[in-house]
């Protein structure tokens, strides 16, 4: 860890510390590096591509091509194009091509949620499950809460509580006071909606003797 020294104020008696930079208004999601999908594609193609080249270089040696290729010329010379296999070829390669396009156009990293940005120059980000257990705790101390599940989304927070007793209303204002304040303090740069249920806990049935 590299620190950076602070500057002297004796030296200029004058001057004071620059303040804080403005937070940012537009924070952007996380972009995964998605090295799986990479790595797999990249492993298909150099191996389909070093297996061509070596075929190539091998009839250009006045040697026979390899018998995939030959048969595979033969099949597209001669196959029309609304054969199955063609059709379903086709099919897999359009798939394949999405699924790359998507994952290079979406960021992923659903599971961390953007952080407010105070300084320019440092990023933050909030894993769902640790927001989602935060706000559990929090709503854990609101009086008559006997359990709660939260469930912390992208853009919702949803809260379903039992209640023992108190008035369930009194309880549901309670939990969104205490919900509202826990969420702004996560320093969310995007505040998810809030969604609260609270219910009384089911009744048990005796059994008849």
């Amino acid at each position: 860890m590299t620190t950076t020294p602070e500057p002297d104020a004796s030296a200029h008696p004058g001057s004071e510390p620059d303040p804080d930079p403005a937070p940012t208004s537009h924070v952007r999601r996380f972009w995964a590096v998605r090295r799986i999908p990479a790595a797999v594609l990249a492993a298909v193609v150099l191996g389909g591509t070093g297996l061509l080249l070596y075929d190539v270089a091998a009839v250009r040696a006045d040697r026979p091509a390899m018998a995939w290729r030959r048969k595979l010329a033969d099949g597209l010379a001669t196959r029309p194009l609304d054969d199955v296999v063609i059709v379903a070829g086709a099919a897999v390669a359009v798939v394949l091509g999405v699924w790359l396009l998507i994952l290079a156009a979406t960021p992923g990293l659903r599971g961390i949620l953007p952080m407010r940005r105070e300084h320019t120059d440092v990023r933050a980000g909030l894993d769902r499950k640790a927001a989602a257990l935060t706000l559990r705790d929090r709503v854990m101390e609101v009086s008559g809460v006997q359990s709660v599940r939260v469930r912390v989304g992208r853009a919702k927070v949803a809260v379903r509580a039992v209640s023992h007793f108190r008035a369930l209303d009194e309880v549901r204002a309670d939990v969104e006071t205490v919900l509202a304040t826990g969420v702004d303090e996560l320093g969310l740069a995007h505040p998810p909606a809030r969604t609260v249920r609270v219910a009384r806990p089911p009744r048990k049935e005796g059994k008849a003797k």
